[in-house]
């Protein structure tokens, strides 16, 4: 299992780009299931997650190919096996997203319940009670979800969604499904993440009639059938998050290409905060640290809010500020699992329920630690940045799953990173 090394004490300075969201990449590659015709997609991040879902298409019988490193077509006319199986998605939780394009586009999917990160529970409930009301047929059995249209209908039937709870790959699902339904659906109380609006674009260009994609309120009125369509994923702000948090920790500077300041918002205004000067260019963002970062203080909440995606990586930067903190986790329940791991560095951090009081310390100090989820990792490695001495870095699968090439993107800003295999 692979383990990565970092020697910290630089701070980060140069220029790097910034991939494909793997958060939109990962629903929009099961878009291709709703066409009978090519999707071309670029700006595709080299992920494992990724990689996992292209396997999990072709086994369905979508005909993959890649064009670049960054390019991929699909073509999903050759669809015939509607299964999601426990051994290809126990990883990704994103393999529900399967479960709508299935069964809009065949009338039948069965799809094992997903894994992922331990976060928490993600229930997909919502889901299913989405899928309901357009008049599809739902049992969860021996740990699938079998769905299938009505045989009095053949098709799933517009309707009227009220989610009980914002739900991102819920949003996703559920629009999927309604492209194709007969009739006009109405998701309210729909998840607002740019990643949505960038999937509603790609059906958009496939031919779906989508509105209201960005707001708590979505209209899509079904069609007979998609076309093909050509599609760039957009930047991942996760990502662009990420190096712009170790950069500030390190007391760097940098220029990060290929993305843009609009959809960080919150976190941008954070950073600004803590002392770091930020100027943002039409697809740049210019980062300068301060010598010491200002302990903020963050509370997690649906987009446009401050995102739960963020979270570690801010109690990683709280850790060498000035001052303390109060870090909030309202999404998930099981979130700071990184927490300990970063005490193990000399952090000084105090959790009570959901909520992480963080005291800045002059230094952190090397140490072995161990990735417990994707953006737990992210937080590892900018500790890891800071500290003095070598940080050994396990379980960094998690990492590869979210972050193209860190170690070497890394080592363009200066870092002395190291994977050891």
């Amino acid at each position: 299992m692979d383990k990565l090394l970092i020697r910290g004490g630089t701070a980060l300075r140069g220029e790097v780009a910034i991939s494909g969201a793997k958060n939109a990449a990962l629903p929009i590659l099961c878009a291709s299931l709703l066409a009978a015709e090519p999707l071309y997609l670029s700006n595709l991040p080299q992920l494992r997650d990724v990689s996992t879902m292209l396997r999990l298409l072709e086994q369905m019988g979508v005909e993959v190919v890649r064009h670049a490193p960054d390019m991929v077509s699909l073509n999903s006319r050759g669809l015939h096996n509607p299964l999601a199986p426990y051994d290809m998605v126990k990883t990704m939780r994103a393999s529900i997203l399967v479960l709508g394009p299935l069964l809009a586009r065949h009338g039948d999917a069965r799809v094992s319940l997903p894994g992922g990160c331990a976060i928490g529970a993600r229930p997909v409930e919502q889901h299913i009670k989405g899928l309901q009301a357009m008049g599809a047929e739902v049992n969860v059995e021996h740990g699938y979800i079998h769905a299938c249209c009505a045989a009095d209908k053949g098709r799933l039937q517009g309707a009227c969604i009220v989610t009980d709870m914002v739900t991102v790959t819920g949003t996703e699902n559920l629009m999927m499904a309604a492209v194709l339904a007969e009739g006009e659906t109405i998701i309210e109380n729909a998840a607002r993440e740019p990643e949505v609006v960038d999937l509603a674009d790609c059906l958009i260009s496939m031919g779906a009639q989508i509105s209201g994609a960005g707001t708590d309120k979505i209209r899509i009125r079904g069609v007979e059938r998609l076309h093909g369509a050509r599609h760039s994923i957009m930047a991942d702000r996760i990502e662009t998050g990420t190096y712009l948090c170790a950069a500030a920790a390190t007391g760097g500077e940098v220029r990060l290409t290929r993305t843009s300041a609009a959809y960080l918002d919150a976190v941008v205004d954070k950073l600004l905060d803590a002392g770091c000067d930020i100027v943002t260019e039409r697809d740049a963002i210019r980062l300068k640290a301060p010598a010491r970062l200002k302990a903020v203080s963050v509370r997690t909440s649906p987009y446009p809010a401050f995102p739960t995606d963020m979270q570690a990586q801010f109690m990683a930067i709280n850790c060498v500020a000035e001052g303390s903190a109060v870090i909030r986790e309202t999404i998930f329940e099981n979130r700071f699992m990184h927490a300990v791991e970063l005490i193990r560095l000399g952090a000084d951090i105090r959790i009570d329920a959901n909520n992480a009081m963080v005291t800045g310390v002059e230094r952190l100090d090397g140490a072995t630690v161990m990735a417990t989820d994707l953006r737990a990792s992210a937080s590892l490695v900018i500790a890891g940045l800071v500290a003095q001495g070598e940080t050994v870095i396990d379980r960094i699968y998690h990492l590869d799953r979210g972050y193209e090439k860190i170690e070497e993107k890394l080592r363009q800003l200066g870092a002395r990173v190291e994977r050891i295999r």
